[in-house]
């Protein structure tokens, strides 16, 4: 659920990071014009978004409560900052939670959620448009419009049935995390209790029919053991939509080092998330067991309500610090580090996130990264990598491999 917090200009957010940064020890970073100008000449292609599932639970998934045209300050997201922050491509999350599975209604309420993005795409046509390809993609960037691109999260969405991923494909899903929370009867999840030792037989089916179809196979949630079945499984490159190293900060829904050298080997690309739970890394210790703490208190807590004032108490009695955009670019190091230039990007979750780094409290923020990523000594064309090129090219890459793949 997304935090709540006023609308404020890009300038001033670097302001207001600066207290922070400075009593962690490492100074709040200052947009130089040279990194405005490297950050312009790109764009950003974030993998993760959750802003369909904030406007169903925030606005009763209308646009007219919560017009994105204008200032939505509850939001991470609208228009104005999107443009802001040089949003040019980015996969919009059609999340369901894992109980809408065990009452037999996540396929229908995925689908609800797909809505909302179709929506979305005819109510601002001047400023989104669908895509599905690599070439959509440049095509629609080149056209001044945001690409606008689907991703299931989590494989509980289809309810066991290869039908019902091809059914979310055509409808222009062009990515699906392989699990959410929960362990499913094919694939184990990072935040839960391993049963199969990573993927079943019928999850390597699910890989092979992604592969088919041109979906990127994502592992953001998913178990160590799942990551390595599906990318051994998997003929075209992997993603992790929104997740970082673990290494760097020791939390399951992160990546081990072992893992990201497979990612070389395969072609993928880790998108970083960026909530301070998962990145910064005393919170993540602290965040460990999140996810399990969620389970009992939905277990306890049936009704919405009195589950949403409990998580409140609890994390209110285990509270984190932020971390700042020092925190999300040491993840991005990391991973360049182990996997190389190629296999890095970004994935923000925003609108999916309780708390942000200082400096990164919203789509808006992008160039600050940039500018962190200058200081670190990374080249225009490495940063442009990061920012979209590396995902643009699996998506091209697992583009061919559908092309080339026989229907079984």
């Amino acid at each position: 659920m997304p935090r709540i917090r006023p609308f404020v200009a890009t300038a001033l957010l670097i302001l207001i990071g600066a207290g922070s940064a400075q009593s962690a020890g490492r100074p709040p970073v200052m947009v130089t014009e040279a990194a405005r100008k490297i950050h312009a000449t790109g764009y950003v292609f974030d993998g993760h978004n959750d802003l369909p599932w904030t406007l169903r639970t925030e606005a009763g998934s209308s646009f007219d409560k919560a017009d994105i045209a204008g200032s939505v300050p509850k939001f991470h997201t609208d228009i104005a900052r999107l443009r802001q922050g040089n949003v040019g491509a980015q996969f919009w999350s059609v999340y369901v939670p894992v109980e809408a599975a065990k009452e037999g209604k996540a396929f229908q309420q995925t689908l609800e959620q797909i809505a909302i993005v179709q929506t979305m795409l005819k109510r601002y046509p001047d400023v989104f448009e669908k895509a599905v390809t690599a070439d959509d993609v440049v095509r629609i960037r080149k056209a001044g419009k945001i690409a606008s691109l689907i991703g299931v999260e989590g494989g509980h969405c289809i309810e066991d049935s290869l039908e019902n991923l091809r059914r979310l494909n055509k409808l222009g899903a062009g990515y699906m995390t392989l699990t959410h929370s929960d362990t499913l009867a094919w694939a184990d999840a990072a935040t839960d209790e391993a049963k199969h030792g990573g993927l079943t037989p019928f999850g390597e089916e699910v890989v092979r029919e992604m592969n088919r179809l041109g979906m990127l196979v994502d592992l953001s949630h998913v178990s160590a053991e799942t990551m390595i079945d599906a990318i051994r499984v998997s003929k075209a490159p992997v993603i992790f939509s929104h997740s970082s190293a673990r290494a760097v900060a020791d939390h399951p829904r992160n990546v081990p080092d072992d893992v990201l050298r497979l990612v070389k080997q395969n072609g993928g690309v880790v998108m970083v998330n960026f909530y301070s739970g998962f990145v910064h890394p005393e919170s993540a210790k602290r965040r460990a067991n999140l996810f399990e703490v969620t389970r009992e208190l939905r277990a306890k807590f049936p009704k919405e309500t009195d589950y949403k004032t409990a998580r409140k108490k609890w994390e209110a009695a285990h509270p984190i610090q932020p971390g700042s955009v020092h925190d999300v670019v040491d993840h991005i190091d990391h991973i360049v580090k182990i996997a190389g230039i190629e296999h890095v990007g970004i994935g923000s979750d925003y609108d999916g996130i309780t708390m942000t780094p200082k400096q990164l409290d919203d789509v808006s923020t992008y160039p600050v990264i940039t500018q962190e990523l200058l200081n670190r000594g990374y080249t225009a064309d490495q940063i442009h990598r990061v920012m979209s090129g590396n995902i643009l090219r699996v998506m091209r890459q697992a583009e061919l491999v559908a092309k080339t793949t026989v229907s079984r």
